[in-house]
């Protein structure tokens, strides 16, 4: 988690919220990461969960990524709780609970949503409060 910070905080400089998000294999290899990039990209999709998850379906070569893990220093929205979901990640760890849009469980809880086809292993509140203070600074400096 100490890593997704890192890649948080780098979306500061273009003014995109900082939320950092790490992919790894089955046998641990970091296969891809991004961060918030709506503001640089003017893409509202580009959330660093899904961001991450093109890298890692690309490195792989393929959409399916089951077996791995994504670590994600915000609770992830409906958007990439989806699209975690639609590639099969197993295991989801988040850092901060989101509770205006949060879909893992502070809003909604698409991941263990009985009617889903797809299950995912939820870890939540890992170094919440380190993301949730470079959260907390940033919308006091940019909002």
């Amino acid at each position: 988690m100490l890593q997704a910070i890192k890649i948080a905080e780098s979306a500061l400089a273009s003014g995109d919220v900082p939320v950092g998000a790490l992919i790894f294999s089955a046998e641990g290899e970091l296969v891809g990461s991004g961060r918030n990039r709506r503001e640089v990209d003017n893409d509202p999709s580009a959330h660093a969960e899904i961001v991450a998850i093109r890298e890692a379906a690309e490195k792989n070569g393929a959409w399916r990524l089951a077996g791995h893990t994504i670590v994600v220093t915000l609770e992830p929205c409906a958007m990439c709780a989806g699209a975690i979901a639609q590639s099969r990640i197993k295991t989801l760890v988040f850092g901060a609970w989101d509770e205006k849009a949060g879909a893992v469980g502070s809003v909604w809880d698409i991941l263990r949503d009985p009617r889903s086809p797809h299950r995912t292993e939820v870890i939540s509140g890992v170094k919440e409060i380190e993301c949730a203070a470079l959260l907390s600074e940033f919308f006091k400096k940019y909002r």
